[in-house]
């Protein structure tokens, strides 16, 4: 008879679970300090210090703080590109999923700007390792394919025209993330309805490639 496999030990499941629910603390207080003071002033003394425990702690979840903003951004992507592969598993003429796709990219960005602010927005020095963020396994890449799938759908079925479809899905990202960060960042300014002017730019950026 085949030996039945151990399952995990109760203490050992609570082990890491506590250990999760750290690293996930961790997150949360680094973002809201980067946000709020600017990434270069944070260090992760700074970020030990907010949620009670050693920078020894830190180090034992994240190398730098390089690796501490390449995991916030891939938890900001990763969410989104859920919200995205659910659209295009979806039945439905190409044109108006892309333009749902957009339109939840848009709310994204509005219902958690910290996130948005810290992954789209503010200025890091690790940026400068492209290949780490640009490589196709990373989740920012993962959710940029949504747009360009969609646009090559939309290209295929004649709903576009013939259209450079790197060119094209970057103009797209541009106006909504325009419309985006003006929107977090100038709440102050006496903007139309939100969902009309959301709207506007969507369907301007969108006719414009229609056949």
């Amino acid at each position: 008879m085949a030996a039945t496999a151990a399952k995990p030990r109760p203490h050992a499941e609570r082990r890491a679970r506590a250990r999760e629910m750290l690293r996930q603390e961790i997150l949360d207080a680094a973002r809201r300090l980067f946000v709020r003071e600017g990434y270069e002033n944070v260090s992760m003394r700074r970020i030990a210090e907010k949620i009670g425990y050693s920078p020894t702690t830190i180090y034992l979840y994240f190398k730098d703080k390089g690796e501490l903003i390449f995991a916030l951004c891939e938890e900001t992507f990763s969410r989104l590109a859920q919200q995205l592969q659910e659209i295009e598993n979806s039945a439905g003429d190409p044109v108006e999923n892309l333009k749902k796709g957009l339109r939840v990219y848009v709310d994204f960005g509005l219902n958690h700007p910290h996130h948005y602010l810290l992954s789209f927005v503010f200025p890091h020095a690790e940026w400068e390792d492209r290949a780490r963020y640009t490589s196709p396994e990373s989740m920012g890449m993962k959710a940029f394919g949504f747009l360009g799938r969609g646009v090559e759908a939309c290209v295929r079925q004649g709903k576009f025209r013939q259209v450079d479809v790197r060119a094209a899905s970057q103009a797209l990202w541009a106006a909504m993330h325009g419309v985006t960060s003006l929107l977090i960042t100038h709440q102050q300014f006496p903007w139309v309805r939100k969902e009309d002017l959301v709207e506007s730019v969507l369907d301007a950026a969108v006719e414009f490639l229609k056949a």
